[in-house]
């Protein structure tokens, strides 16, 4: 039945799997199946044409595993594709841009919201234009961050580096005095109390993930897709390489060890 189906889940590496745990806390009785991409990451500096590529050979890789949701847990995925995969593919397909956009823009009190991402995900302009396709009056004011990723990869979530490059990263938007703040990488909400002390407390700060969580119930609702029984969940995890710190890392997020995590073969899955 369509209702026992797993939800899938993917992002270029790890860091989808801030997402996965706000699914669930959301969806505690739902089978989860995660891919990451992290041969091939990061996807942050490539071209649109290839992160599209990538995109839609993941997503024929969870449909072959019979999914009945995808989350694209990706800012840059999202960015890029994810408009050319809701046109090939017939099963509900969530980004991670609208949900929280739809959240900054109803919070914001002064109309002036700061977004940081990797450097493709701002290059793209995909939050601007959603933003802006919501409330044209909101000021906008956009900053990449890539080495964000890298400091929550190797474990520095709060000492003196990630401080040091979080001032020097969000002066700008302290300068241009916003209210509201939307960590546009699913990495981000690892450094959320680095982030805020840094910007202030009188900032809010949106975290898609959350969002994200949140639109995934609100759709298997409305698709009469949720699982209601008191049972346990599964939480299978695929990957297109196979680093040991996967596992690490993996632990690290979820806040949880995972047994097993297996290795495909992407090109089997190239169209």
């Amino acid at each position: 039945m369509e209702i026992d189906k797993a939800i899938g889940i993917f992002d270029s590496g790890v860091g989808g799997l801030t997402v996965m745990k706000e699914v669930i806390k959301e969806l505690p009785f739902e089978d989860i199946i995660y891919f990451g991409d992290i041969a091939r990451t990061p996807y942050g500096s490539k071209s649109k044409e290839t992160v599209t590529k990538y995109a839609r050979e993941i997503v024929h890789f969870l449909s072959s595993q019979g999914v009945k949701i995808i989350v694209v847990a990706c800012n840059t995925v999202t960015s890029f594709a994810l408009e050319t995969l809701r046109q090939e593919f017939r099963l509900p397909i969530i980004g991670v841009i609208k949900p929280g956009v739809k959240k900054a823009v109803e919070i914001a009190g002064n109309k002036r919201v700061g977004v940081i991402g990797t450097e493709g995900t701002i290059l793209s302009g995909a939050y601007q234009r959603e933003i802006k396709s919501i409330q044209p009056s909101v000021e906008i004011i956009s900053i990449s961050c890539p080495l964000f990723v890298p400091i929550v990869e190797e474990g520095w979530i709060d000492t003196e580096v990630s401080n040091l490059v979080a001032s020097e990263y969000l002066a700008p938007l302290k300068t241009k005095k916003i209210d509201t703040l939307i960590l546009g990488c699913t990495h981000y909400p690892m450094l959320k109390k680095v982030i805020q002390k840094v910007i202030g407390d009188g900032v809010k700060l949106v975290d898609s993930a959350t969002q994200v969580a949140i639109e995934t119930k609100d759709v298997l609702s409305k698709n009469g897709l949720i699982r209601e029984s008191n049972r346990k969940a599964t939480h299978k995890f695929y990957v297109s390489d196979l680093p040991p710190k996967f596992k690490e890392l993996a632990k690290r997020f979820l806040g949880e060890e995972i047994r097993e995590v297996i290795k495909i073969d992407m090109s089997e899955f190239v169209k």
